[in-house]
């Protein structure tokens, strides 16, 4: 029976991207390239709203659960829709984004939390959708890096229950047909901000559940590879002193398929797998007890030093093209 209810979800969520291709079409919601793009055609922008429309499938079939939740879901996935079709000033956004963030917390209850804690974990969720919302550049990022996070979260929940696996399933799924149109040469489609962020969203009060069932913060490092390239991107424009507010293509996805011509299929390979191989070593880490806020660091150190390694020779390739 599940296995019949899961395939006619799909087909509902094939028909819903293909009737917002159909819309998105006529009405020109397209991202034409710019200076700062890494394609070179007309793409349909927005194709990740496949991702809202998943959780709300999953709300209306199974009970009206986290209502509050998917409230928040719904508001961020509207302003950042809005948002693709007209650009939207940073503070709408940010209060958009801070009202779902705290109708979600509402829902899961973390409210309980001293302050400092509570004002520690509004900022970081901040951050993380909007880290995430910037990683959106290439073909085929937002999916595979999703996949590998969204089949980790399904693999612990299967013993620890921390959240519904109704929808960790719908959303795989839907991440899964989206792939189909993004994670292509000359995609089909753009997540838009209206899929990352929404992505982000979900992601994020995933892993919020996981860490208050299992009182493991170190899960935080299932987002370490997107954190690193965004915290340290940030501070080399510090450093170079550039507007930060400014659009860029500087993180190192970008470098390595703009200057360094790599396909964007393999770049986004490359961060799917480097995440997933950081998942897996938490997890084994976790499962045997060998965790602790010592190794926890010395992960963060090891992470940050490949990454300014990698960053260096790719730099220095590009001085020397």
């Amino acid at each position: 029976m599940s296995f019949l209810l899961y395939f006619f979800i799909s087909l509902i969520l094939i028909a819903v991207i293909l009737f917002y291709f159909q819309i998105a079409t006529h009405f020109d919601i397209t991202d034409k390239p710019n200076v700062r793009s890494s394609h070179r055609n007309i793409t349909i922008r927005g194709g990740g709203i496949i991702f809202p429309v998943a959780a709300l499938i999953w709300f209306f079939l199974y009970g009206f659960a986290f209502k509050w939740t998917i409230a928040g879901l719904s508001l961020i996935a509207i302003i950042s829709f809005m948002d693709d079709l007209k650009p939207l000033s940073g503070k709408v956004r940010i209060i958009v984004h801070f009202v779902a963030i705290s109708l979600m917390f509402y829902d899961i209850g973390i409210y309980n939390l001293s302050w400092y804690w509570l004002l520690l974990v509004y900022l970081l969720t901040i951050y993380w959708i909007n880290a995430f919302n910037f990683m959106d550049g290439i073909n085929a990022i937002t999916p595979f890096y999703s996949l590998s996070a969204l089949l980790f979260f399904e693999i612990l929940n299967i013993k620890l229950k921390f959240f519904p696996k109704e929808l960790i399933i719908i959303l795989i799924l839907s991440v899964l047909i989206f792939s189909y149109f993004n994670a292509r040469k000359r995609a089909k489609a753009f997540a838009g901000d209206v899929g990352s962020v929404s992505m982000a969203f979900l992601l994020v009060w995933m892993l919020i559940s996981l860490i208050l069932k299992t009182g493991n913060i170190e899960y935080i490092l299932f987002f370490s590879i997107y954190i690193l390239d965004t915290l340290f991107t940030l501070f080399f424009r510090i450093l170079r002193r550039e507007n930060i507010f400014q659009a860029h293509r500087l993180h190192l996805y970008q470098l390595l398929s703009n200057e360094l011509k790599r396909p964007h299929i393999q770049v986004s390979l490359l961060y799917a797998i480097s995440q997933t191989i950081v998942n897996l070593i938490v997890v084994l880490l976790i499962l045997y007890e060998l965790m602790n806020f010592i190794v926890f660091l010395f992960i963060l150190t090891v992470l940050s030093i490949v990454y300014l390694a990698v960053y260096r020779v790719v730099t220095i390739k590009i001085k020397n093209i």
